[in-house]
């Protein structure tokens, strides 16, 4: 039997596969609705801008709250507590514009209160994975997961064009009903056993920074991608380089949009049959340098075939990266830090996503396009090179199943050995 067919024989795996397709279509055809919907009334681009501060402010403010919350209540419950709160959101939002926009203060309001349940969300999901796999199959779950998520997030505005074309306003209905699969799918999970610690301090607030800070494995990890991306990311500068550089229109935008997505589910489908091998510290900066090598490849490219194959490889290097920085995250943690640590790696993770935007755009305004793309690839190959030189223990790691935590102590001993950071490897 394989690897994936035993994963798929787990009841619960299978449920979080389901749970994780409502999520990831729910908040990408929230995210097209809604942009189209407030731009159609206003005309102002500057409106869309809000849109995202709406999604990234919550996350910094409540992550020390939200990660505490899912290491100490049944992460479970925690789910279902804030999946009832963005299908709640959801309802009103679709009964709010069942006649079209006519305030979008109110909209702004209820996708703030919906990226403040999304905080606890993130960690939650996160940290439930190991639970309900055994831990051999960790890395296995999370190459299935996440090119699952993937194609999800990927057919999710196809779907969100069609229903918005279809059935324009009462989409929010639809959206709304998908979160009553995702609260089925995550009711019908057995709930993991979550280890908490007997005593309650204000410390333990801060216990995942300082994990994270501490251990040579999972803060390397986490940086390298936080400034990574936000040096390289080139995925707002599409609209430049189909308009102006390469000349395709608004249908070649739509295939260079889709092709880091397509690399990623191709790079995913292919680790989660051969599984990632030996050697992953090196093969996670191998993966690194492959993604500088296509922002280089896409920054210099006049020929829409060679930028398109750029964009597959800028899309199959990270998703490479992602699982396996995944997978070093999960069995580097200990379960009672688990979720104040998933909570700071989606801190990492939403900034460098917003933040790589924003030093494209303005690097691209100051520098002209193409300057800032190819100065975007220099500092990422940096980056790179600094992370490789500074992380000894992480590029020599051999397998991420190699990585141990004491989960046999009491959990007071065990939260002390966490928040040591301390490692071993067998």
């Amino acid at each position: 039997m394989s690897a994936t067919q035993a994963l798929l024989q787990n009841r619960n795996f299978l449920l979080y596969l389901m749970l994780r397709v409502c999520l990831s279509l729910s908040v990408t055809s929230l995210a097209v609705a809604v942009g189209w919907h407030i731009y159609e009334a206003t005309g102002d681009a500057l409106d869309l801008a809000y849109i995202g501060l709406t999604q990234i402010v919550p996350i910094w403010g409540l992550f020390l709250i939200s990660g505490w919350v899912v290491d100490n209540v049944p992460r479970r419950r925690v789910l279902q507590v804030t999946i009832t709160t963005q299908m709640s959101i959801y309802f009103y939002l679709a009964w709010v514009l069942r006649d079209g926009v006519d305030s979008v203060g109110i909209i702004y309001v209820l996708l703030l209160l919906n990226s403040c349940a999304r905080a606890f969300v993130g960690p939650a999901i996160q940290s439930i994975l190991p639970g309900i796999v055994h831990k051999n199959q960790v890395s296995h779950a999370v190459s299935v997961s996440s090119t699952v998520w993937t194609t999800a997030m990927t057919a999710g505005p196809f779907v969100a064009g069609y229903l918005l074309a279809w059935f324009d306003v009462a989409i929010y209905w639809i959206i709304a009903s998908m979160m009553i699969l995702a609260f089925v799918a995550i009711t019908l999970i057995d709930e993991p056993k979550v280890t908490k610690s007997t005593k309650r301090e204000w410390r333990d607030l801060v216990l995942g920074i300082d994990f994270v800070w501490r251990n040579p494995y999972v803060f390397p990890s986490m940086a390298v991608d936080l400034f990574a991306i936000m040096a390289g990311s080139v995925m707002v500068l599409l609209p430049i380089y189909a308009m102006d550089i390469l000349q395709v229109g608004p249908e070649g935008l739509g295939y260079m949009r889709a092709m880091p997505a397509l690399g990623s589910v191709v790079a995913g489908l292919i680790i989660s049959k051969w599984g990632s091998g030996p050697h992953a510290g090196n093969s996670l900066f191998i993966a690194l340098a492959l993604f500088t090598l296509s922002i280089l490849v896409f920054g210099l490219s006049e020929i829409y075939w060679l930028s398109l194959l750029a964009l597959f490889v800028y899309g199959a290097s990270d998703m490479i990266s992602v699982i396996l920085r995944t997978s070093i995250i999960h069995l580097a943690t200990p379960d009672a830090l688990r979720g104040r640590v998933n909570a700071v790696n989606s801190l990492f993770i939403a900034s460098s996503n917003e933040l790589g935007d924003l030093r494209g755009g303005a690097a691209a305004a100051w520098l002209g396009v193409v300057p800032a793309v190819i100065t975007g690839a220099a500092c990422t190959g940096l980056v790179v090179l600094i992370a490789w030189w500074r992380s000894k223990d992480l590029r020599n790691l051999e397998r991420t199943e190699d990585l141990q935590y004491i989960e046999d102590l009491p959990s007071d001993d065990q939260s002390k050995n966490a928040e040591l950071g301390l490692k071993s490897q067998t």
